[in-house]
This record gives structure tokens, C-alpha cells and sequence, in this order.
């Protein structure tokens, strides 16, 4: 079938990077996410669920939509079952339900990463009796939401699990995954619970695609690049893997130490187009339809002009969306990027602690790149207290 008579339909949280994406593959797209953005690309149809999106709820308003093939986004691969009912009557692009199960559980990716020679964190169901740090991790875990510090001698609570603490500099590597092997697409520094981006805690706010020796570890760029290819290599085998994932990781020592999976498309894949022009929603199709992972060498890769990067900003009171009209004609900035994505509707209210939009921004390296995100994210706070004065 010609891609122009596909129709996808994409179900997520968030879709407006992967839709776009795809429409710009040559797809006909239908989303389904909680924000319906106003930068959405034109030729996507959008049904928006907002205060009400579950992984559930969207797989149940995807019965009334017609398409050829589903793809899912965050958070549907904590939700299998979801995933199977968005999927009843049409080809997944992603990875099945069974594969979910298994590589979403933090003691089967653990083992089979220790039994392959990679640097994985221990994780334990209960008290596990020692003197090191541990984290709190929810089993539906997504963004570093509900992530903490335990205190030793506590309860381990119901739905979570803990995850043995390891210092060093948060990173992931995005991949595309078939039956004969993986290609990694992107590498990139994780920003997470940053205040200039109104965050807290371990929540996830942003990626900044990089170089291996920009993480600043004690051993050569390539050793790092390298472990985190291994893991791609050692995932996509033993799970059996199909399109495009993410592994997360902290970088220490020029160990790529893995966290956890996300089997689905990831936010930083988006830097990843605007860096090298990869469209990674054809990537995505091509490896899931076809079997074919895409000629890319990631490691024979430079950019010119160093780091791009993306970070969301997040309300640090209740905001009234005022004009954005601003954001939304303003011209590209760098690479062909807009300095402000993900854009919500005039009058749309937007509780402290929820997404506002996204910057991005560009730099010579991750330094300068994250200077100029911050410095994006104080623009958007300064418009948004120029809205609240409005409305006083």
C-alpha cells in the first residue's frame, strides 16, 4: 500500500513530534493525545482528551477511528492491555504486547543485561538489607514521576520497586530494532528536576543531543558510545525488540549504566531529525513493516555546530494561556527549529506543575546548548506572568 493510502493512527500522552513526523514520511495521521497542540502538523487529525487521558480511555476512543496500522506512545507500554485494544483490527508498528510485559520489568532487564557483561543497577521487590542508596521506582513508572530516595527500614510500597542509586550524569541512547540486528540513531544528556525549567525531584524535563565526550567521564568518548551500543544490541536480541526504543542510562566511569527501556518512541528522537535529517518515523515504519533498519552510522556522525537540544517548561503556578499567537509565527531559529513547540490554546488552564510547552535550542555544545534553553524557558516564564497580570 502507497504511504500516502496509509492511515496510522498515534496514541499518546503527547503525539505532536511523532505525528508530524509521520505526516512529513508521506503518512495520513490520526492522533490521540491530552493536548492537542496548536503547532500540530496541519494534515493531522487530532482527537484531544484533556483531564481525562489514560492509555485506556485512548485505546477506547481509537475503536472510532478507521486506519490501516497503530503506532503507541507514552505511557502505553505500561499498559499491555491497552496496547492490544488500540491494536485489535490493525497492524501494530511496535513493539506487542508480550514483549512489553517483559522488558517493562525491571527484574527480567536487569538479569539479562548482568548475564550479558553490562553495567546494570540492582533492583530489589523488598528490604534489600544493605547500606547503599536506593531509589523508589513505580512499576508504571514514566518521566521520573514518583521517583525517591528510600529510607532504609521503610515499607517497599505497593505498585513500586526499588532501584539501586547510581551517581553520575543521566543519558540516553535512541535505536532502531528488527530481527537482524539495531542501528543506535541518537545520543543524548538527560536533563531532570531542573527548577529553571520549573521541575523537581528526579521529573524528567529534556534532552540534549550530544557527543559521547560532552557527558565529561574519565574515559574516551568511544567507550561510553560504545557500552551504550551494547546495550541497544543486548535489548533488541534478548526482547526481541521491532522499531524505534530508548534506553535510558547514567553515565559513569565510561559505563553506560542501564536504567530502564522505553519500547517506543521517545522525546529526544525528534533532536534527532532536526541534527541529521533521519526521518524516524520512517525508520520506525520501515523496521516494523518490513524488516529494514535504516543505513545510518550514528558513530560517523558529526555535527558542524554542536549540541541541539529540547526542554519543557513547566507551570510553577496555575496559568490562563493568553495570545501565542507569538510563539506560533515567530520564524525558525536554528536548524530550522522553532524556539517554542508543543503550544496550548488561548484560555486553556494549566494546573502548577503541568507542561506548558516546549523550548529549543542549539550551542556549540551542551553547556552553551543548555545556557540557551534556559534562557528560552525565563522568555516563556516572563510571558506567562505578562498573562497573569492580564487576567488580575
Amino acid at each position: 500500500m502507497p504511504d500516502a493510502q496509509r492511515h496510522v493512527l498515534i496514541a499518546g500522552v503527547s503525539t505532536r513530534a511523532a505525528a508530524e513526523s509521520a505526516a512529513r514520511a508521506g503518512f495520513r495521521v490520526t492522533a490521540i493525545d491530552a493536548f492537542g497542540d496548536l503547532d500540530q502538523y496541519p494534515s493531522v487529525t487530532v482527537h484531544t482528551m484533556p483531564r481525562r487521558f489514560t492509555a485506556h480511555a485512548a485505546a477506547r476512543v481509537a475503536r472510532r477511528v478507521v486506519s490501516d496500522t497503530a503506532v503507541f506512545l507514552s505511557s502505553f507500554e505500561n499498559h499491555p492491555k491497552a496496547v492490544a485494544i488500540l491494536t485489535a483490527g490493525r497492524a501494530l508498528w511496535g513493539n506487542p504486547p508480550d514483549v512489553l510485559r517483559r522488558v517493562r520489568n525491571p527484574q527480567a532487564l536487569s538479569d539479562a543485561l548482568r548475564r550479558a557483561g553490562c553495567a546494570v543497577p540492582t533492583v530489589s521487590s523488598g528490604d534489600p538489607q544493605t547500606t547503599k542508596p536506593w531509589l523508589v521506582k513505580p512499576l508504571c513508572s514514566g518521566g521520573g514521576r514518583g521517583v525517591r530516595q528510600w529510607r532504609p527500614g521503610t515499607r517497599v510500597p505497593r505498585g513500586c520497586y526499588l532501584h539501586e542509586f547510581i551517581g553520575g550524569i543521566p543519558g540516553s541512547i535512541v535505536f532502531a530494532a528488527a530481527a537482524n540486528g539495531t542501528v543506535p540513531l541518537g545520543f543524548s544528556q538527560q536533563l531532570a528536576g531542573e527548577s529553571a525549567f520549573g521541575a523537581a525531584g528526579y521529573q524528567y524535563c529534556g534532552s540534549i543531543l550530544t557527543q559521547a565526550d560532552d557527558f565529561g567521564t574519565s574515559r574516551s568518548d568511544s567507550t561510553l558510545f560504545d557500552d551504550a551500543r551494547r546495550l541497544c544490541e543486548v535489548v533488541g536480541g534478548e526482547f526481541g525488540l521491532v522499531g524505534v526504543n530508548g534506553i535510558d542510562f547514567i553515565a559513569r566511569n565510561g559505563r553506560a549504566n542501564a536504567i530502564e527501556v522505553n519500547p517506543r518512541w521517545s522525546a529526544s528522537m525528534e533532536l534527532v531529525e532536526l541534527a541529521y535529517g533521519l526521518s524516524v518515523f520512517r525508520a520506525h515504519a520501515n523496521a516494523c513493516a518490513d524488516g529494514v533498519l535504516p543505513q545510518f552510522d550514528l558513530s560517523a556522525t558529526r555535527r558542524e555546530s554542536g549540541a541541539v537540544g529540547k526542554a519543557i517548561v513547566f507551570a510553577r503556578q496555575d496559568v490562563i494561556v493568553g495570545d501565542t499567537r507569538a510563539w506560533l509565527s515567530a520564524p525558525p531559529v536554528e536548524r530550522g527549529m522553532r524556539a517554542v513547540r508543543d503550544i496550548p490554546r488561548r484560555g486553556e488552564r494549566i494546573g502548577a506543575g503541568r507542561p506548558v510547552c516546549t523550548v529549543f535550542a542549539g550551542g556549540c555544545d551542551t553547556a552553551a546548548c543548555h545556557a540557551a534553553l534556559v534562557q528560552r524557558a525565563q522568555n516563556v516564564y516572563a510571558t506567562l506572568a505578562g498573562w497573569a497580570r492580564e487576567v488580575a
